[in-house]
């Protein structure tokens, strides 16, 4: 009897626990949303500097519309492509696992959205959360086709800093007095750089500092004694830039959407593509104070000099009553364009809040030149041939300066087996050792054109060390893997050395980055997993060099079953 008694309670224990699972299980997904957007790319009047272009937009709205979501959210957001160009939209850091088919980079996994057509993309968000953005991945459109994408935690799921009480979006931009369209295009044909931005842009609008601006102006109200959290995102083209908040302190808590330790700055740097969540409590005199950012210019290079600028403006500011307008606001120390000190410090002082995984035992162990390269013309005379003494610029990774496949996109052609498309011979390391950052002979200047992927096993350990070299120029150029998230394990200045700079890797708490520079005649290591199947484009965030060739792919090969394999391509995916 006490046997048949035990047995029927383990059975109702049982059947309970399995009710709680249950439930449990839906309760999980019934939390998460499925959000249903139209993104309409078109042109709109938008006037800047006292002039109105016919600008490229997302639903008429520049910058384009923020996406707030949820970690375990999935988006379903139908791009309608009502502009003159082919389009494509990217989810700057969304990690699109086993769905290469939703990363959106032209020619890399799909084929362009052509005038008149939509694709929709249709993702989920896997535990990730944070700071992100999406933006246009043709050509030059991202100069004014992008926006923000906020990922919340899961509902129930607190933030690991002090809840802020308000959270402001600063979208950091570039604009051009001009179609950047038309910029690129010259460009092309010159062989030249391209004309340099007009201006810099804080969600969408100049600032003070520029002709017809200043009534536009961004104002973010705040309260005495309150904290909240800004979003920096910069979305500039080609340049990375220095950001602060005059007599404010910033406490840096996330970046690339994978939170940090804090650390307090007064100035942060951030490169294009790249996120940083800081907090700022409103511990100041009540009044008005600048935000504002400018360029940090790694190279010896042109660039826009200006400086963006909105306003803090304490709720319970004075006004000036004899001229009935609020007085002048403070104005931030920024560091200098060139101080590549203020750079490193910033970026020297991001850790994880605890301890990380980090692969240990390294299976593809390679290391990438990146830089800057020249094309000789047989006819250096010819319009054609605008660069130094001229030349055409290039750009390269190992000496190959990476060529877009035209006649379909490199993800669409591995899946459907058709040859002829890419190779998979993309050198693990440069074809020729030099002293990367001395004075490199002219000889080594001239990259070869091709459209090479490297490729890497389902769940391989991968360890790359980007090197900077001083061919034209040394540079900071920011590297971003499309479908990854990283550990930035070390850096330093000039050559990497195999056999001492690894004794001083953090294989601890390495910040995780979607997006990293190497110092400016320098190097920068990073580790990951190859545990995302697909073709995934590894390329500089400067648009100039990106057009000049300087990015590669992986081809990430399909581990053993549906959970480590590509999912099948979307019915509308659109045909090169």
């Amino acid at each position: 009897m006490e046997t048949r008694n035990l047995t029927v309670k383990q059975v109702s224990y049982r059947l309970f626990l399995s009710i709680f699972v249950i439930f449990s299980f839906q309760a999980h997904f019934s939390e998460a949303e499925t959000h249903y957007r139209e993104f309409v790319i078109q042109a709109k009047p938008v006037k800047r500097l006292c002039r109105t272009h016919n600008t490229i937009t997302v639903n008429g709205l520049f910058p384009g519309p923020t996406l707030e979501v949820r970690d375990g959210d999935s988006l379903v957001i139908k791009a309608v492509n009502n502009a003159r160009y082919n389009v494509t939209l990217h989810w700057h850091g969304i990690r699109q696992l086993r769905n290469p088919w939703a990363d959106g980079p032209d020619r890399i996994t799909q084929c362009p959205i052509q005038p008149g057509r939509s694709y929709t993309y249709r993702f989920t968000i896997e535990n990730q959360e944070g700071t992100l953005w999406w933006h246009a991945h043709s050509k030059w459109l991202r100069a004014t086709v992008y926006g923000a994408l906020i990922i919340h935690p899961k509902l129930g799921s607190p933030y690991p800093f002090p809840m802020p009480r308000t959270e402001i979006p600063i979208l950091l931009g570039e604009w051009w007095d001009r179609n950047p369209m038309d910029v690129l295009r010259l460009a092309d044909f010159t062989g030249a750089a391209p004309n340099i931005s007009d201006a810099y842009t804080i969600n969408g609008q100049p600032g003070d500092l520029y002709r017809c601006s200043k009534q536009e102006t961004v104002r973010f109200p705040v309260g005495s004694g309150e904290t909240i959290l800004l979003r920096v995102i910069n979305a500039a083209l080609n340049q990375e830039l220095f950001f602060g908040v005059a007599n404010h302190k910033l406490t840096v808590v996330a970046v690339d959407a994978a939170y940090t330790k804090p650390f307090t700055t007064s100035v942060i740097m951030i490169s294009p593509g790249q996120t940083t969540d800081v907090l700022l409590t409103a511990d100041q005199t009540p009044g008005q104070y600048y935000m504002a950012a400018h360029a940090y210019n790694s190279a010896n290079a042109p660039f826009d000099n200006t400086t963006t600028t909105a306003i803090l403006e304490y709720k319970t500011a004075p006004c000036n009553a004899k001229k009935g307008k609020q007085s002048t606001p403070i104005f931030p120390r920024l560091p200098g364009f060139n101080d590549t000190n203020s750079a490193i410090a910033f970026t020297s002082g991001l850790r994880s809040p605890s301890k990380v995984k980090v692969p240990l035992q390294i299976d593809e162990n390679l290391f990438f030149t990146v830089g800057l390269g020249l094309i000789n013309c047989p006819n250096p005379n010819s319009p054609r041939c605008q660069g130094p003494n001229g030349t055409r610029f290039a750009a390269s990774i190992n000496n190959v300066s990476f060529v877009l496949p035209k006649r379909n996109s490199l993800m669409q052609a591995y899946y459907q087996g058709q040859p002829g498309i890419f190779t998979t011979d993309f050198p693990p390391v440069p074809p020729v050792k030099f002293d990367y950052t001395g004075n490199v002979s002219r000889g080594l200047w001239q990259p070869v054109k091709a459209t090479k992927l490297y490729k890497l096993k389902f769940g391989a350990k991968v360890q790359i060390v980007f090197q900077d070299t001083s061919i034209v120029t040394v540079e900071d150029h920011p590297m971003h893997l499309h479908g990854y998230h990283f550990a930035v394990i070390g850096s330093g200045f000039g050559n990497f050395n195999p056999q001492t700079d690894p004794a001083r890797f953090n294989l601890i708490d390495p910040p995780y980055r979607n997006t990293i520079g190497a110092p400016p005649g320098g190097w920068v290591a990073i580790r990951f997993e190859a545990d995302n199947p697909g073709i995934w484009l590894l390329h500089c965030h400067l648009d100039s060099h990106l057009n000049w060739g300087l990015g590669m792919a992986f081809l990430v090969e399909n581990g053993v079953g549906k959970l480590q394999s590509v999912q099948p391509p979307p019915l509308d995916l659109p045909r090169c």
